[in-house]
């Protein structure tokens, strides 16, 4: 064994502490997996939709057959799932060109939106070339409440203004609080389909999907959008992102993607589907692994009194786990240690840096077989106080446990240093 017995014997600890926690996370684990697997056989998946298709991609059964399943794995009327997506950020802003007209108002009403898209909409004067800003779109938000809460009541003055999209962000990014629950979203969805049926209700899903048994469509979303390389690609998507809802605004966003009039008619793939189709069927259980790890890191730093948001014994809305360290120091020797035991790289130290799309400094451990997969254990952090380290994801257990072991030998040399 390569850790030492007292880490070992600390992790068997903590994991003992966390069985009713873990029973939890595999309940919602059969629920889902049998929503997928039901999506699965409905549509009649067969090793034929695996194929690739090259040029226009007419008539690809492929691709519309993964477009059906995602729907109903997502309890969603339609869905677009498209390869050609980059990230997550490309997903979402795809969503929002393909909605919003000059003049639109985009409502946020989660606070600021993640920092990747700050300069894509445009916010703070920053009118970056192609940004909402610059095309004329209008920009207001909410912030949520000291307990990070939807402001009902701002809410209802805001929608008097009649936006055209209603924007939700169910992870945290960078902030301090609890992931939102999709039933949290629930009555702020109800007020604005009855004081503004007009208004589009959009909500980033990723690191939320399948961390509950129900997605946000099922409780009023119009729109949910995520990327492949997180949760529904099951760690085996190599690209790619999805948007799910409502078929007649999936139909305005298969326009944005490929040409009006053409939409979805097109769009072909010449890897193949094999990987999309695989991904999403793990995603549960793979999924259900992520957050098994991260409550486990919630709980060991609990237990050596170190602040973490949320609690290990949370009911999770995404794949994320904050943790509080005491110096800049503690913190980058944590994604030092993350990248250290990671199956890719593993011999990269990772250093700060000026990372596209983000206001400060980050460091970020990667070693990941996906290049930016979030699903894959990885780690990652703004370097500015108070030093707090984001870590997500995990495809298996055995190695989150493994990290977990490593990153306890780190904490107590730092203090034993000190």
């Amino acid at each position: 064994m390569d850790k030492s017995i007292s880490a070992y014997d600390f992790i068997c600890s903590v994991e003992a502490e966390l069985a009713d926690v873990f029973r939890r996370i595999e309940i919602t684990e059969f629920a889902v997996q049998e929503r997928v697997l039901n999506a699965f056989r409905e549509n009649r998946v067969a090793a034929r939709h695996f194929n690739p298709t090259t040029g226009y991609g007419y008539d690809d059964d492929g691709r519309d057959t993964l477009d059906r399943v995602f729907a109903a794995a997502m309890q969603a009327e339609a869905a677009l799932v498209v390869p050609q997506f980059t990230s997550g950020t490309h997903a979402i802003f795809t969503v929002l060109s393909a909605i919003l007209r000059p003049n639109d108002t985009m409502l946020a009403v989660t606070g600021r939106p993640y920092d990747t898209l700050v300069e894509a909409i445009g916010i703070d004067g920053s009118a970056k070339e192609g940004s909402l800003s610059e095309s004329g779109i209008n920009y207001k938000e909410l912030r949520l409440d000291s307990h990070g809460n939807i402001q009902l009541d701002m809410l209802k003055k805001a929608l008097t203004e009649r936006p055209r999209m209603v924007y939700f962000q169910r992870s945290r990014g960078y902030e301090w609080r609890d992931s939102l629950l999709p039933w949290d979203m629930q009555p702020a969805f109800d007020i604005v389909h009855e004081l503004s049926p007009d208004s589009v209700v959009v909500v980033d899903n990723c690191y939320g999907e399948f961390t509950q048994i129900d997605e946000p469509t099922k409780f009023g979303a119009d729109i949910i959008v995520g990327s492949l390389i997180k949760n529904p690609g099951g760690g085996l998507a190599l690209t790619g992102g999805y948007v799910a809802g409502k078929a007649v605004h999936i139909d305005r966003i298969a326009n944005r993607v490929t040409v009006p009039g053409i939409g979805r008619e097109s769009g072909s793939y010449a890897g193949g589907y094999l990987a999309f189709y695989e991904g999403l069927f793990i995603a549960p259980h793979v999924v259900a692994q992520a957050l098994k790890t991260v409550a486990l890191f919630a709980r060991m730093f609990e237990r050596l009194g170190l602040a973490t948001m949320p609690a290990s014994d949370a009911v999770r809305s995404d794949i994320v786990q904050a943790l509080r360290f005491n110096t800049a120091e503690e913190l980058m020797g944590f994604c030092k240690t993350i990248q250290s035991v990671s199956p890719i790289d593993s011999f990269v130290t990772p250093e700060p840096w000026a990372m596209p799309g983000y206001m400060d400094e980050v460091i970020m451990a990667a070693g990941t077989f996906v290049q930016g997969a979030s699903i894959e254990l990885s780690a990652d952090a703004p370097i500015r106080k108070p030093y707090t380290g984001y870590i997500q994801g995990g495809i298996t257990y055995g190695h989150g446990r493994i990290a977990a072991m490593s990153v306890y030998e780190m904490l107590c040399a730092f203090n034993k240093n000190e």
